[in-house]
């Protein structure tokens, strides 16, 4: 059996709104999961439900309000301490966002951002060690890297952008990434072709991977096991067969009436 590389534990985060009268909002309600090596889970649910929240939770850019998200058997919140330590997390554990034009810095080249990875490198390389290293992530999403290198983000399309990111993970290539609806602000053309993309990074490095949308037609492309996500909660976990055909909760069966049955290779 496969090692499981993350585990979320009662993980719970509570926004508290007003400064007089302060309101709760329970963004994500107690849920359980695990992560094993190799493998692409897909949180899906629709705005609002904690999908987001979630993934920010295990990238470490916001604190939980309880419970414990351990990496290798670590505990990402009270066992990494240090800015070494941290280097070592994202090193490993690393995110492609919705938005590509907000990824980047405008101001910078590719060529700028790209070598900026090698900072949570811990060995020393040179910088032409380095550029045949992001010339060949580049090639590897389907970029030609004299085009681009010197190219500022702006003067790329949003896939071009959002391939650029993908370049990133292969270059430094985590255990596990984090994709937060990747594929929403993409052309639908190109949009298989990118989740192929993610399918290459399990197969060559057994990448694994968490991939967030409110899409089941586009989890089922991807995914090993579905967690459909609402209110806060996982209300449905199976896998893509299982969910489609077999739906227990109202709100997947819900999900899936906005699903044309041709989209799926998985409904009977």
């Amino acid at each position: 059996m496969s090692k499981v590389i993350l585990e979320v534990k009662n993980l719970t985060k509570v926004y508290r709104i007003g400064l007089i009268r302060q309101k709760e909002i329970v963004a994500v309600n107690n849920i359980n999961f695990n992560v094993k090596e190799g493998e692409i889970i897909s949180l899906v649910g629709e705005s609002g439900s904690g999908k987001t929240t979630t993934a920010r939770i295990i990238l470490r850019l916001l604190r939980p309000t309880s419970g414990n998200v351990l990496f290798n058997g670590k505990d990402i919140w009270r066992d990494i301490r240090n800015r070494k330590e941290l280097k070592w997390y994202w090193r490993n554990v690393n995110g492609v966002f919705q938005d590509p034009y907000s990824s980047f810095n405008p101001t910078h080249t590719i060529r700028f951002v790209m070598l900026r990875k090698f900072n949570l490198f811990d060995e020393e390389m040179d910088y032409d060690t380095k550029i045949s290293m992001i010339k060949e992530a580049l090639k590897e999403v389907g970029l030609i890297p004299e085009e681009i290198l010197d190219k500022r983000s702006f003067e790329l399309s949003g896939g071009m952008r959002q391939r650029v990111l993908i370049a990133q993970i292969f270059l430094i290539r985590p255990k596990l990434v984090i994709a937060d609806e990747p594929t929403s602000m993409i052309d639908a053309t190109l949009r298989l072709s990118l989740l192929d993309l993610f399918l290459k990074l399990r197969d060559e490095f057994k990448t694994s991977q968490i991939f967030i949308t409110h899409d089941l037609g586009l989890a089922t492309y991807t995914s090993d096991r579905i967690l459909v996500m609402y209110k806060g909660k996982i209300v449905e976990e199976g896998t893509p067969e299982e969910i489609l055909n077999k739906p227990s909760h109202p709100y997947t069966k819900k999900l899936l009436e906005s699903v044309p049955k041709l989209y799926s290779k998985w409904f009977t």
